[in-house]
């Protein structure tokens, strides 16, 4: 009989063993196919995440700055923009000069070397005080001329003396009495005319000198010095005044009026000046004089406003600005000036939205404020309710912030 392979065993157990191993297999793609499914799963969750970071999670509160709520309205006097007939406003720019009319420049009639400077640049000088002193060749020789025109008519004297004492007895004829009376009235016109050379050159007769004693012509502040110290003063020809004096208790302010402006200016117009070095000073005056010819560089004209001076404190040469007032009307939007504040270089009013709402208006102003009110040009309508302190409504609204 034949006995069992020991093979046998073995290939059945492979047949029942292989089913396993491809089960095993299929278990294990099944898990790889998971696996991939989860990473995908994992990245777009990923990129949901971030993309929802991006968006904004909530909206920002945004604040006013130029809206108030104030609890007692009631504390804050309200007015309200009005429409006026005022006067037709126009601003130029303009500079502090001297009355020319009360200016003198002063010169030299001797040409010589300054030995002593006795005044300077500012300097305030009465009339007949010495400006300066010149050793001036020009007076030496008017001087000589003086003494030999008196010496001349000294001999002169004399021999008309001589011949009138003959004549009257008889010695001389009549024409030779009369020669030595015209060689008389010769000699002393000589004399004159010398003696006045000497006073136009700023000497004096009585004390002869070479040195020219320059006065002030007139009391007044010194505003041009063309000399110095120990210089050469050349004839009057070709030499530019050595001071210029000018009474400063009356000044003009000369002021650039373009030709399309010029329409809005006429002589006597009020004018409103303000000064940059005392700009919180107003002065008033009016037009007195507006140039006939335009300045073809700029296309303006010179308008003059005399001011009085009598405290000296505009000085020339200060820069300043006019504000002209027409006689002719217009309408305006006007506000008391104390309703207007100025803040950062800007003007601004508190306009009533609500009974405890105000909100803060830019407004644009014609400049000063005249008569206790001010011109608005834009910002605000007729109508509007501001608040009539509005430095007071400011304060009141920091101090609770």
């Amino acid at each position: 009989m034949r006995q069992p392979s020991v093979l046998q065993p073995t290939m059945r157990q492979a047949q029942v063993e292989q089913p396993e191993s491809m089960r095993a297999g299929a278990r294990l793609r099944t898990a790889v196919l998971w696996l991939a499914a989860a990473c995908l799963l994992l990245t777009f969750a990923t990129g949901c995440s971030r993309g929802s970071q991006a968006a904004p999670t909530k909206s920002e509160v945004t604040v006013d700055p130029n809206l108030f709520q104030v609890d007692q309205p009631n504390l804050f006097p309200i007015t309200k923009v009005e429409t006026q007939q005022v006067p037709t406003t126009l601003t130029a720019n303009g500079v502090v000069t001297p009355d020319v009319n009360r200016t003198i420049h002063v010169t030299s009639l001797g040409s010589g070397r300054v030995i002593d400077l006795k005044v300077r640049l500012g300097d305030q000088v009465k009339k007949g005080q010495v400006l300066l002193v010149i050793s001036s060749p020009d007076l030496a020789g008017a001087f000589s001329d003086y003494q030999k025109a008196v010496a001349d008519e000294r001999l002169a004297k004399k021999a008309l003396d001589r011949a009138q004492l003959l004549f009257d007895k008889g010695a001389i004829a009549e024409k030779d009495y009369q020669v030595a009376e015209d060689t008389e009235e010769k000699a002393k016109v000589d004399v004159q005319t010398t003696a006045q050379h000497v006073r136009v050159l700023g000497g004096d007769p009585n004390r002869p000198s070479s040195s020219i004693e320059l006065r002030a012509p007139v009391a007044g502040t010194i505003v041009e010095q063309n000399v110095a110290g120990f210089e050469g003063i050349k004839s009057l020809d070709n030499t530019p005044n050595l001071f210029t004096i000018a009474d400063l208790s009356q000044v003009w302010v000369v002021c650039d009026v373009f030709e399309n402006d010029l329409g809005s200016v006429h002589v006597g117009d009020a004018a409103a000046i303000k000064l940059n070095a005392y700009p919180d000073h107003v002065l008033h005056g009016k037009v007195a004089d507006i140039s006939r010819v335009l300045d073809p560089s700029t296309r303006s004209a010179k308008v003059r406003i005399v001011l009085a001076n009598p405290d000296g404190s505009m000085r020339p040469g200060m820069f300043a600005q006019a504000t002209f007032q027409s006689r002719r009307l217009k309408s305006a939007l006007v506000v008391p000036s104390t309703a207007v504040m100025r803040l950062h270089d800007k003007d601004w009013v508190f306009v009533q939205e609500a009974p405890k709402q105000f909100r803060r208006h830019e407004v644009t102003t014609t400049g000063g404020p005249t008569d206790g009110s001010q011109q608005i040009l834009s910002g605000v309508n007729a109508g509007d309710s501001v608040v009539a302190n509005a430095l007071d409504f400011s304060t009141a609204v920091a101090e609770k912030q």
